[in-house]
């Protein structure tokens, strides 16, 4: 009797051990940016999908450029970036095998108040960086590959400058730190409109510029394929990118809100 009760009790510990195991594995690693990040969304929208798959999800927040470097080494089973001609290219490279439209917001153009360049009655963001760029009044670039940072240089362009010198500062950070950097020596910087509503330390810093079509901000879900790494939780990240493509997952997209503004803008096909 006490030879089978050792056995039922170890086959007990065994199953509760095993069960203990699948529980942690019930989670995905995101790559995402620092934008969705700072802003709280996912702190918003996570629980909600927990709640309903079981699955957790645990977010690598980093620039755009760099979390398509981590999910093409396979570290990360889902990506939530804002570069479609980056992500088109990626599905084309075949790391992921479907990309589709989740959110958007847009980007903002943010500076010393007394606005020493002039920007704020620009017509266009082209006009905007022209001005900064003309006057050379410190701009605080987040130069990190990010898909922030790759908008900022395709506004350049658009302005036709070539942006350099002391005036013009690459940080290789976050969008967070990019703004207290850029409170710290008021400087002009841009920004995606999330993190900066929930910013805490303006400082002199406002919004100056915004509106143009130009400056929307586009985010989408890749679903990532296992031909390169197997080891993706391919089926547990599929439950995640259908998720946010739901009725549900939408909602509660367009119901996160930081000071009664709402930062997300939800139009998945």
């Amino acid at each position: 009797m006490q030879k089978m009760t050792t056995m039922i009790t170890a086959g007990l510990v065994s199953l509760s051990w095993s069960a203990s195991l699948l529980a942690e594995d019930d989670f995905i690693t995101l790559a995402s940016t620092t934008s969705t990040e700072n802003s709280g969304l996912f702190d918003a929208i996570i629980p909600t999908f927990t709640d309903a798959t079981g699955i957790d999800v645990r977010v690598v927040a980093v620039g755009t450029g760099q979390a398509f470097e981590i999910a093409r080494r396979g570290d990360a089973d889902s990506l939530l970036v804002h570069d479609t001609a980056g992500e088109e290219q990626f599905v084309a490279d075949g790391y992921a095998t479907e990309r589709q439209d989740v959110m958007y917001n847009d980007f903002v153009l943010v500076g010393p108040s007394d606005d020493p360049a002039g920007i704020r009655d620009s017509e266009s963001a082209a006009e905007a960086f022209a001005l900064i760029a003309e006057s050379e009044s410190p701009f605080a670039s987040r130069g990190d590959d990010s898909g922030t940072n790759r908008a900022e240089l395709r506004m350049w362009e658009d302005a036709g400058v070539t942006a350099h010198g002391e005036w013009y500062r690459e940080l290789g950070s976050g969008m967070g730190q990019t703004l207290n950097t850029a409170a710290g020596m008021n400087a002009y910087t841009f920004t995606d409109r999330a993190t900066w509503v929930a910013f805490e330390n303006p400082q002199d810093l406002t919004l100056l510029f915004e509106g143009d079509e130009a400056l929307f901000n586009q985010y989408g879900s890749l679903l990532l394929s296992t031909e390169n790494n197997p080891h993706l939780k391919q089926d547990l990240a599929n439950e995640w990118h259908k998720w946010l493509l739901s009725e549900e997952g939408q909602q509660a997209i367009a119901d996160f809100e930081v000071n009664g503004q709402q930062l997300f803008f939800p139009n998945a096909k």
